[in-house]
């Protein structure tokens, strides 16, 4: 049962480095324009979410989870 808690912790720590940033999959998919806006606003958007989730399962709150939450989303959109 350890060992899979330790794996899941070890996916979900990592997952945000293994990913792509939202201006590298709006390249990859060769948006521009009104399309790439409306990408990079959902990809925006879903990575605010996914954050702030990451945030409770953290238990952060008040400056730590602005601070985490800012970052987290930075990284994810690459900008």
């Amino acid at each position: 049962m350890k060992t899979i808690l330790f794996a899941a912790a070890f996916t979900l720590a990592c997952a945000p480095a293994m990913a792509d940033s939202c201006k590298v999959d709006a390249g990859a998919k060769h948006l521009a324009g009104a399309a790439q806006t409306s990408f990079m606003k959902k990809c925006e958007k879903d990575a605010k979410a996914t954050c702030d989730s990451q945030a409770m399962d953290k238990k952060l709150s008040g400056a730590a989870k602005t601070s985490f939450t800012k970052k987290c989303v930075k990284d994810a959109v690459g900008s």
